[in-house]
């Protein structure tokens, strides 16, 4: 399963819909996240992908997480980081 599907089904399961419904140009606010839904897809995030995510809901990078494809794009750095180790 890619990067991008096992997404999907955090964010759908995160707002209790069929993951299918979301593509990588999905707006989440207009989904209808809201910050709780974001701390809490970050969690599962680190657990599904075995990463340490350091977010800051206030911070830069909490804000440029508008879209699936930006979580994708997140989640795909944090692996290089690790990967890097």
């Amino acid at each position: 399963m890619s990067t991008l599907e096992k997404i999907k089904q955090i964010v759908g399961k995160q707002l209790g819909r069929d993951p299918e419904e979301f593509d990588e140009s999905t707006d989440l606010a207009e989904a209808g996240y809201e910050s709780l839904d974001v701390i809490e897809t970050i969690f599962a995030l680190e657990e599904e992908f075995d990463l340490s995510i350091n977010f800051q809901a206030n911070d830069s990078e909490a804000a440029g997480m508008k879209t699936v494809g930006d979580i994708v794009r997140m989640v795909e750095a944090e692996l290089a980081k690790k990967g890097a180790h």
